[in-house]
């Protein structure tokens, strides 16, 4: 009876344990079947994000698409890595780290995809796509090299999705001290989609003060000008120009035009991008009848910031781990061999 008494114990202490052993290795199986953390958004419905059917070749296949060259306003087809390689080449100098320029081939791909699924890409000149920066994304065959062909042959076929679905692949010259969500930075009216969120940038810790800082005076009559562009509205005489609200990180959101509420990324493009490089304001003046504006950054702060992927990529960060740490959740996958 003793034996019996005591071989019953055991087993009543084993089988749980057993149990819960066996429920855990389960489950972290099914984790590594579906390739993505637990707490990811369930797929959405129609499986994984298609090539676009007006360019598809077939399963595997990369596609060919159609470019207007903006220079010399011809359409010509050319196989969509040769495009892809074109737009690194634009987008980032090419004398940065490797795979700095491959997550910038990883981001290119993906806007031109997402663009063409949308859109078309660019109807307005019965094209996929376009050389025109402002129509699409800056394209450069002249700065090829062979570093930007190795970084876009190392990430072929690779595209960002959230929820099976290609993202907005935003990125910005340099995000100041952290990234933007997408309604501050860019006045996006859709909502901040769930994979912009604010981080730190990891490219302040390397970006020459000169290209990180900025500082500019416009005469009040171009600022006047510039609020009655961007509103359609003429503020009159500038009597009062100060900030008005930010947002969660930091940037400056809205001004105070007159009493007049003014957008500021809107205000930005309308005062020139290039001028007020970003709406990350350390400092704003009146002073008479001149704006003085004091600020750091370059572009609107959403998505990858360039100069944090190459402080990444000089960590030895691999593409793929640059956009996911600038995009949350997402799934880097191949779309083509």
């Amino acid at each position: 009876m003793t034996g019996n008494f005591k071989r019953r114990k055991i087993l009543e202490i084993i089988l749980p344990l057993l149990l819960v052993v066996a429920l855990v290795s389960i489950y972290v199986a099914s984790c590594r079947i579906r390739n993505v953390p637990p707490d990811r958004p369930p797929a959405a419905e129609g499986g994984i994000q298609q090539i676009p059917p007006e360019i598809s070749r077939g399963e595997r296949k990369e596609p060919e698409i159609s470019v207007y060259i903006a220079e010399n306003e011809t359409v010509v087809k050319m196989p969509m890595e040769e495009y892809i390689t074109g737009v690194v080449a634009g987008e980032m100098d090419p004398q940065w780290p490797l795979e700095a320029l491959a997550a910038q081939a990883i981001i290119a791909r993906t806007f031109t995809l997402k663009k063409i699924a949308e859109t078309g890409g660019a109807p307005q000149h019965n094209a996929h796509a376009s050389t025109n920066v402002e129509e699409f994304q800056a394209y450069s065959a002249e700065d090829i090299t062979d570093r930007v062909r190795e970084a876009v042959a190392l990430t072929r076929g690779k595209v960002i999705c959230y929820n099976n679905q290609f993202i907005h692949a935003w990125f910005n010259a340099y995000a100041g001290p952290r990234t933007a969500l997408a309604d501050e930075g860019l006045d996006f009216k859709e909502g901040n989609p769930p994979y912009i969120q604010i981080v730190e940038s990891l490219g302040k810790k390397i970006i020459p003060a000169e290209e990180g800082l900025w500082s500019v005076s416009f005469p009040a009559e171009q600022v006047r000008a510039a609020v009655e562009e961007a509103t359609g509205k003429d503020p009159g005489a500038l009597n009062i120009f100060e900030i008005e609200e930010r947002g969660p990180s930091g940037r400056v959101t809205s001004f105070n035009v007159n009493g007049q509420k003014v957008s500021g990324p809107a205000l930005r493009l309308a005062l020139g991008s290039t001028e007020m490089r970003s709406t990350f304001l350390e400092e704003l003046d009146m002073i008479g009848e001149e704006i003085k504006m004091r600020g750091t950054g370059y572009g609107h702060g959403v998505g990858v910031c360039q100069w944090g992927a190459r402080a990444m990529a000089e960590e030895g960060r691999s593409p793929e781990e640059i956009v996911d740490y600038f995009y949350k959740n997402i799934d880097v996958v191949s779309l083509w061999d």
